[in-house]
């Protein structure tokens, strides 16, 4: 069950709201990563604050489903195709990438802020994207590398530099820098593979299904292993704005898998960038304020300097 449907749009017709669209999406990872950041605070336990947001998630794509005849149709026909090896099962995954990020969220942000834990995981996704787009991995087919490609890349690794500098003296353990990292070249990979999932089921919601049943099933055990050594949290917090993470999740996923055939994996990651490095730096602004340095504003700035280069840049493919 291959090609494009009206929920798949071309590979070389990206609608004209798609790079604003994307952009959109990244505020609401930025926005994402404090709400869940809050969350594993009010709990004491990043494991069970992040199967919480995936978990909320799938609540509601579940009752999307149910509600919609075609995207259960269109469903279980992908299931099919999982069970019989006509899709490979190693392209339906992409909730782990998911289910990496909001962990990093969890663990990561209370400590390093907002801005510095985008603008690391900008770093893994910067670098994948070239990959994923040279090799093929994504969607729309192979995408040469190109000089200006690689400049904006090159300025990606100068601004993580830049960012770090200070987080590196901080008296935060060496892998809450490197989480967020590793989180970006997971979300980079997801992209990569829901881009694949969407177009072989014609839907991009039947990709987010399988992103939160594959994350909230990761993260599940991961936080049930927590909770069977150090105990659950004493009590849920009682705040709604809370539980964002989940619904949010779920429009940015949906959001990324229906723009990555369009729009190729590294220019749907520099559109998400410029809206996560720019409610980044707001948020930490108004909320942590501490975490702000003169570094960590260059190297934010010169982040979206890098995906501008990187985004205006002409992709050929192959």
């Amino acid at each position: 069950m291959t090609g494009t449907s009206p929920q798949t749009p071309s590979a070389s017709h990206a609608p004209w709201w798609a790079v604003p669209a994307a952009v959109v999406g990244g505020v609401m990872g930025a926005t994402q990563a404090r709400i869940n950041s809050d969350l594993a605070a009010e709990l004491e336990d990043g494991f069970v604050a992040s199967v919480i947001s995936f978990g909320s998630g799938l609540v509601l794509i579940l009752v999307l489903v149910a509600l919609m005849p075609r995207l259960r149709r269109l469903s279980g026909t992908f299931w099919r195709d999982l069970r019989t090896g006509a899709f490979p099962w190693y392209l339906a995954i992409g909730g782990l990438g998911g289910a990496t990020y909001v962990l990093g969220q969890s663990f990561s942000v209370a400590l390093l802020g907002v801005a510095l834990f985008i603008v690391c995981v900008v770093a893994g996704q910067t670098v994948t994207g070239l990959v994923v787009d040279r090799v093929g991995l994504g969607p729309g087919g192979v995408r040469h590398l190109t000089p200006m490609r690689l400049i904006g890349a090159g300025l990606m690794v100068v601004s993580v530099i830049l960012a770090m500098s200070r987080g590196i003296s901080t008296e935060a353990p060496w892998y809450l820098l490197a989480l967020p990292m590793v989180a970006g070249v997971a979300m980079g990979l997801q992209q990569a593979t829901n881009g694949r999932v969407t177009q072989h089921s014609g839907h991009f919601m039947v990709a987010t299904l399988g992103n939160f049943v594959v994350g909230t099933a990761a993260l599940g055990l991961a936080a049930l292993a927590h909770v069977l050594v150090a105990g659950p949290p004493e009590a849920l917090p009682a705040n709604p704005l809370l539980y964002l993470g989940g619904p949010i999740g779920v429009v940015f996923i949906a959001m990324a898998a229906y723009l990555a055939g369009p729009l190729g994996v590294l220019t749907l990651a520099m559109s998400t960038i410029a809206g996560q490095i720019v409610a980044s730096v707001v948020i930490d602004a108004i909320a942590a304020p501490g975490h702000l340095t003169p570094l960590t504003i260059t190297g934010a700035v010169l982040t979206l300097v890098a995906a501008a280069v990187t985004a205006s840049a002409r992709r050929p493919r192959a």
